[in-house]
């Protein structure tokens, strides 16, 4: 299994049940056989530009794991959840995630 980075950009009507559009981009990711390793809610935030009309979104990141068939399904699922305005799924870069730990640990050094 390898690791993604998914940010899903969840309609803003939606900010006071987070949960039941949340629960379904979790059980999109689960049924394609993957798991999430972190989840952080970024908060409601006004987007660069209008889609479908909306002004502004609720960000969540997640760190996932999928198999290899798993991306394409959850792509092609999260395009016709009509919770889910935009979505960005990309692998992680391992080296530059590891460059980051080291720099961060250089900086914590020289405090």
């Amino acid at each position: 299994m390898k690791e993604y980075e998914l940010t899903v950009l969840i309609h803003p009507d939606l900010e006071t049940d987070l949960d039941a559009p949340l629960t379904k981009v979790r059980d999109i990711i689960t049924g394609a056989g993957g798991k999430i390793i972190r989840e952080d809610n970024w908060g409601k935030k006004k987007l660069a530009y209008a889609i479908n009309k909306q002004d502004f979104a609720v960000y969540v990141y997640m760190d996932v794991e999928l198999p290899a068939d798993a991306p394409l399904k959850v792509s092609n699922t999260l395009n016709i959840t009509e919770e889910v305005i935009r979505y960005l799924l990309v692998k992680v870069d391992l080296k530059a995630r590891k460059a980051l730990a080291e720099q961060a640990a250089d900086a914590k050094e020289e405090e």
